[in-house]
């Protein structure tokens, strides 16, 4: 039985601290086992499913790893998500039981939830949890038959449905349990660390950096709703030692306030909001703890390659790294031939191992799109191999066809970025009929503002004229998204401003999105 994560080290080590609930990893053990009892007694069996729709906490706990013992394949669905939404993910799963909060910010979780049953044909039960921070049916006895088995479909996690509705990627037991013990051995995590889970355990990183934690025996620090001073506060008060986040949080915890963050030793980062430098030299200044990038997805689990710590600054910043796994294999290649490319030449990441999803749930055709028939997984992502990691630079619909040339948009940012007048900047492109992709730029000012056309001249001065955007647009912010693995830049968004201060059809750049999302 690989799926043991509990089951190993002691019983009164700190499995989680919630708020000022402390949990340990023998009480988590038994209330698993308990709630194991409570699903059969709704009939749920091996080879079914459940929804669950909480946030995070000792409950969420306690189901995920009673679905482990008993083969059930737990989908968990985003507390972000209004009814529509939800329902999009109960029906795409077939879920049989559907359990929510009594009681969760301001929505009616549990109405909503029976307006979902009332229209489904396989939702059989709906469960409202009183104290989802604490431990549920403890009436019962703890089931002790362990049914599961590695090759069981255990959890899925939500695509971002950017050009359609979102796919539930689904993941063995076998391949979980395995990442949580590689993710936990390449990130240094022994008995008596402490992790940090600022992000929710329905996302992907949030979700493998705290069965990353148990698997070595460390403790979770769970926050359900991310607020930086309550962050950096439970950094010092719990000791915690690695935090793993994207650069936006990052940066708020670093400027939070007086709390020390002396205990922290490991962290790595998705960079969304342009912040990887600034939070990697801060970071170390103050508190020598050296961040480096990382690289994963649903389809194929947070923290599949991470940064090299060693390196300088500006190779730590670099998304992607090295798979934390021999187990996991990546290759480039041209997106259209799909031939393998040598080093430094840029084509489509493709990925392979046991931390690639079985398959995209309830959706054989979009499966047989993402797999190749060898096993491999398009990731839909440009990235280039250099040595034995690779670098990420895009996702292929956010590249750009300038004048003939393939353009990663990061190329034409980093190099607006070191203008003085420049805090930040994203770059898309519009689809003109009958002349391709032109690129267009929106950048936040710094203290010295620069006007369009002095950005205009920097430019020309300093890369190809296929580069150069045909607008340089300042705006006091980037319209951005929460998700479940941090704050994420809207590009759909930026597209259209572009494409309607271009005076294009707004068709065009959203067209254009769809053909790429299905290359």
């Amino acid at each position: 039985m690989a799926f043991d994560l509990l089951e190993s080290g002691e019983a009164d080590l700190v499995a989680v601290h919630h708020g000022e609930r402390t949990m340990s990893r023998g009480e988590l053990r038994i209330a698993s086992r308990r709630a194991a009892s409570f699903l059969l007694e709704l009939g749920v069996r091996r080879g079914e499913t459940i929804a669950v729709w909480l946030p995070d906490g000792g409950v969420w706990l306690q189901l995920f790893f009673a679905a482990a013992q008993l083969g059930v394949l737990m989908v968990p669905v985003s507390t972000r998500f209004k009814q529509q939404e939800a329902q999009h993910v109960v029906d795409t799963a077939k879920a049989r039981v559907l359990l929510v909060p009594r009681r969760f910010l301001d929505f009616d979780y549990a109405g909503a939830a029976r307006e979902i049953q009332a229209s489904s044909d396989v939702l059989q039960h709906v469960v409202e949890v009183s104290q989802f921070d604490a431990f549920e049916w403890d009436a019962y006895e703890p089931y002790s038959k362990w049914e599961g088995r590695d090759t069981d479909l255990l959890c899925t996690f939500t695509t971002s449905g950017t050009t359609g509705r979102p796919k539930l990627a689904v993941h063995t037991a076998g391949g979980i349990a395995r990442h949580a013990r590689n993710a936990a051995r390449f990130n240094d995590m022994k008995v008596g660390d402490v992790v940090l889970c600022a992000l929710p355990l329905y996302g992907v990183l949030g979700f493998v950096q705290a069965i990353a934690a148990l698997a070595s025996g460390g403790t979770c620090v769970l926050l359900p709703v991310f607020k930086a001073q309550a962050a950096a506060e439970a950094i010092e008060r719990h000791r915690v030692t690695h935090f793993f986040g994207s650069d936006a949080m990052m940066d708020m915890v670093l400027n939070a306030g007086d709390s020390s963050l002396a205990t922290w030793r490991r962290g790595a980062f998705a960079e969304y909001a342009s912040l990887g430098q600034s939070v990697i030299a801060q970071a170390c200044s103050a508190w020598g703890v050296r961040l480096t990038g990382l690289y994963g997805m649903s389809e194929c689990l947070a923290m599949t390659a991470i940064g090299d710590r060693d390196g300088d600054a500006q190779q730590r910043g670099l998304p992607g790294g090295t798979p934390i796994s021999p187990e996991i294999s990546f290759r480039i290649v041209d997106p259209v031939t799909g031939a393998p490319l040598p080093d430094r030449q840029q084509g489509e990441l493709q990925l392979r191992g046991y931390n690639v999803m079985a398959g995209y749930l309830n959706n054989p055709a979009a499966t047989a799109e993402a797999l190749t028939p060898d096993g491999w997984l398009r990731t839909g992502d440009l990235a280039y191999a250099d040595g034995g990691g690779f670098c990420y630079s895009a996702r292929m619909r956010d590249s750009l066809r300038l004048r003939g040339y393939l353009v990663d948009p990061v190329e034409i940012e980093d190099f607006l970025a070191r203008h003085p007048g420049v805090a930040a900047v994203q770059v898309v492109g519009v689809h003109i009929d009958g002349e391709g992709d032109v690129a267009v730029a929106f950048v936040r000012n710094s203290s010295t503002p620069a006007t369009e056309q002095e950005l205009l001249v920097w430019c020309k001065q300093g890369i190809a004229g296929f580069k150069i955007p045909r607008r340089i647009l300042a705006v006091e912010s980037f319209p951005q998204q929460d998700g479940p693995n941090g704050v994420k830049i809207l590009k759909s968004v930026l597209r259209d401003m572009a494409a309607q201060t271009l005076g294009v059809a707004q068709h065009s750049s959203a067209t254009r999105e769809v053909h790429h999302e299905a290359s």
